[in-house]
Parts: structure tokens; sequence; C-alpha cells
């Protein structure tokens, strides 16, 4: 990667590993972008008859990331955070409450699970490639690296779409990618 590609890009030439993080990244970004910036009001934005915000979908991809790779895959549980926010493990729970909590808190949340994961996903890949069984909890689940990893990949395709709208109607930012000058926390400049 030069010093002018975007840490989100995916290898041109890259193992089966390297292009399903660099997909995995590249959404992570995109929607860490198209949520990026705004202040509580706008986090709280609806569109329509939706109950979708991106506040929300900050929340809710915060606690996806660290139920499948704190909780599950690192076996640590879920990280205090969520207890001291009152996570009460019911369907939707993260949507209905964002609304509640500031921006900081929003993108902090967000951006330390997404830090978790990474590094679970490390460690899990020391033990093998992506066609190792993990552990998901429950004895009858027991899938393959690739097949939770290509979930996330689904879980973010959707969840990037539904940003790409509603950051559209926040204030018209529109594009598939970040322009490759932009950084955040979890994508620092090189």
């Amino acid at each position: 990667m030069s010093e002018s590609t975007p840490p989100w890009e995916p290898p041109k030439h890259g193992t089966d590993t390297e292009q399903v993080l660099a997909s995995i990244e590249r959404m992570r970004a995109t929607f860490r972008w198209k949520a990026d910036g705004l202040d509580a009001p706008a986090l709280a934005h609806r569109v329509g008859a939706s109950a979708l915000t991106l506040g929300g979908l900050l929340k809710h991809l915060a606690i996806v990331e660290d139920h499948y790779f704190t909780n599950l895959f690192a076996g640590e549980g879920y990280p205090a955070v969520w207890g001291e926010l009152g996570h009460d493990e019911s369907e939707d729970w993260e949507f209905r409450t964002a609304a509640t909590d500031s921006p900081e808190v929003l993108y902090d949340l967000y951006d330390e699970a997404v830090e978790r994961s990474r590094s679970a996903i490390a460690k899990v890949l020391v033990a093998g490639d992506l066609d190792q069984r993990v552990d998901m909890g429950r004895p009858e689940w027991q899938p393959s690296l690739r097949a939770v990893l290509c979930g996330l990949i689904e879980e973010y395709g959707r969840h990037t779409g539904h940003a790409d709208l509603i950051r559209e109607d926040i204030d018209g930012r529109v594009g598939e990618d970040p322009p490759s000058h932009w950084r955040t926390r979890i994508f620092p400049a090189a």
C-alpha cells in the first residue's frame, strides 16, 4: 500500500484472508464516514417512517462487533461499557436507546468495538486460516471463520446502505468510499 492509498483500499492481489479482511475494513470505513462528524440531532435523524438513525446504527454495529468478536471469539463477555449503558439484550435495544447517548459516546462505542474486534480476529487467525471452525457459543453452530466474517460483511452492507440514505437526507453527503484524505480514530493517517 502506498502512502497515498487509503488504509481501507483492498489489495489488488491479496490472499483470501487479506481480501476478506480488507472487505470488512472497507465497509467499516464507508459506514464510519457516513456517520462521521454529526451532532446529536443529526445522529437521531430519521427518514420517512423508518426508525433507523445513524446513532442507532453506530450503536448496533458496535454491539454486533462486540458480540461476535469480544464476547464469543475472545470469550471475554461483553465489555463493561454495555452494562454501564443499561444493555438488556432486548430486541432493538441499541436502536431504541441511541438518542439518549451523546455523539462522543456513540463514536467511542463504535471505534472501541472495532479496535477490540480487530484484535480478536488477529488472535483467531494466529491459530489457523479462514477454514477453521470457531466457537460461537452453541455446540450446534460451529461455522468457519470465513462464514462469520462474510456474515459481518453482509451486516455492514445492509446497514451502510441505510446509512447512505440517512446521511444524504441530512446534508447531501453521498459517495461509495470516503475521500482518500479522510481519517478518524480507527483509520488514522499512516
